[in-house]
């Protein structure tokens, strides 16, 4: 349901928090001064602010301009996804948003304060970030968890776009067993330490003959580490660690690879063909899931929006319309 409204039908104040999240301040502080109530959904308003910031975000993830009838659309719809998923007892907690937020800033290599900081240098809030991954969180696990027989991909719709579901006979398609060792190398080391310690990794490679000489060698090593197994399908790994594990004989070591947490190699514990899917089966299903997740969100959406109540503002900021959708 969506209406308009006038500024008289302000007057009477409201009382209502301005967002769903876990940083909610009460409403007379969370609106600034000179931010404009551009829209409510089912009361909780949306300011000019708020506009503005969606707007710089976008541009910023995304590369793209987007108008403000546009980011308003964005604001009114994440608040209606926090507000469904309310309707069923379900709400993604600040933890979870924060953990999200950290690992942003892992992928960039930066720590969540930095990632904080650049934001805010380029005129964005961390809060405006956080109120869209758990906007974007929510929505995931709430379209999930209600349509799960909906979104499922079965072995037809493989077979209608990859051919015949390979047999197990297919000698490209492997269950690994894998264990990653790491030789540790403190953060803001040298390069010489970093190079002495991918010598030392090369010649324990020389010297493991299987993972049982693997995990006695690194299990009690100082600065080390040795992982426990896991098993992982040709499909589940990328092309290139792929054709590495194929070439490393089982018992053996991967060639050492640095990375941020210092030396890492990984120990060939197991291989055996296998009937999971294929790289090329796996690729297939993901995008089915997602064209399937895709087509059912946006339903689900348009319906959840038709039982919200939305008004727009008439001040100028965001032409007055009925929402039809």
């Amino acid at each position: 349901m969506t209406i308009k409204f006038h500024k008289r039908l302000l007057s009477g104040g409201t009382g209502l928090a301005l967002r769903a999240f876990a940083f909610i301040l009460p409403f007379a502080a969370a609106v600034p001064a000179q931010a404009q109530i551009v829209a409510m959904v089912n009361g909780d308003p949306i300011t000019s602010l708020d506009i503005e910031q969606r707007i710089k975000l976008t541009a910023l993830s995304t590369q793209k301009q987007i108008s403000r009838q546009e980011a308003l659309e964005d604001l009114i719809n994440d608040k209606v996804k926090i507000k469904e998923a309310k309707r069923y007892g379900f709400e993604v907690s600040a933890n979870d948003v924060d953990q999200a937020f950290g690992n942003m800033g892992q992928r960039m290599r930066i720590t969540a304060d930095q990632l904080a900081k650049s934001l805010e240098g380029r005129g964005i809030r961390a809060e405006t970030l956080k109120a869209k991954i758990k906007a974007d969180i929510t929505w995931q696990q709430l379209v999930r968890g209600r349509y799960p027989q909906s979104l499922l991909v079965g072995d037809k719709d493989i077979i209608a776009v990859v051919g015949k579901k390979d047999d197990g006979q297919n000698s490209d398609n492997f269950e690994y067993q894998l264990r990653t060792i790491i030789l540790v190398v403190p953060r803001g080391a040298g390069a010489g330490v970093m190079e002495s310690r991918r010598k030392e990794a090369e010649a324990f490679r020389s010297r493991i003959q299987s993972c049982e000489d693997a995990n006695q060698t690194f299990r009690s090593m100082p600065n080390a580490a040795i992982k426990p197994q896991i098993t992982k399908t040709s499909g589940d790994l990328p092309a290139s660690l792929r054709a590495t594990l194929d070439k490393t004989p089982v018992g053996q070591l991967t060639a050492p690879e640095v990375t941020r947490n210092g030396v890492e190699m990984v120990a060939l514990c197991g291989k055996k063909a296998t009937t999971a899917d294929t790289p090329q089966e796996r690729e297939a299903r993901d995008k089915i899931y997602a064209q399937k997740f895709e087509a059912k969100a946006a339903q689900y959406l348009k319906d959840a929006r038709r039982s919200m109540m939305i008004e727009y503002r008439n001040d100028g900021s965001a032409a007055p319309r009925t929402d039809r959708r």
